[in-house]
């Protein structure tokens, strides 16, 4: 496998409006809380804008890319260009909604609003995807929420253990 790739999904960060911070900060977190599991700037990066064909385009072709973890980072909420969801549930064969279901249930305390995301989570083959809200300090939240959970994850998805150790 290829290892991990961030998306971030934004108009106004492809149309060059706005620098793109989120994909950064959660290129950093990943680098910082699992250093073995990519070599330093290694970690894929794709910028799309909030369109639909344009994501699934992208995710398909990182998937084809044999990438066993993709984070998108935008495009979950109730806002008319917010398509993120639609367009994984295009791309992916099954759902993983208990990753989502952590992220809202784990940021909420702190933040009342999460449970207006919409982020899905789900595998196409061998490789996880997971919907990240579009702003640094919820993507970096969620993705804190559910990291000590993705080595196992990608460890059964790509047909390793079938049952916890611990």
């Amino acid at each position: 496998m290829a290892g991990f790739a961030v998306v971030t999904i934004s108009d106004r960060c492809s149309a060059g409006l706005q620098v793109d911070a989120t994909g950064p900060a959660v290129v950093r977190l990943l680098s910082q809380q699992w250093p073995g599991a990519n070599p330093p700037g290694t970690i894929g990066r794709g910028l799309v804008p909030d369109n639909e064909d344009a994501i699934v385009t992208l995710l398909g072709e990182l998937c084809h890319q044999e990438y066993e973890l993709i984070l998108t980072a935008g495009g979950t909420g109730l806002g008319p260009r917010d398509v993120t969801p639609e367009a994984t549930r295009r791309v992916i064969d099954r759902e993983v909604p208990g990753l989502a279901e952590a992220m809202r249930a784990g940021s909420a305390p702190g933040y009342r609003f999460a449970w207006l995301s919409r982020a899905v989570a789900g595998l196409k083959g061998k490789t996880l995807i997971v919907n990240l809200p579009g702003s640094e300090r919820g993507a970096v939240e969620n993705l804190s929420v559910i990291l000590p959970l993705l080595p196992h994850a990608l460890d059964v998805a790509a047909g390793g253990a079938l049952h916890p150790k611990d």
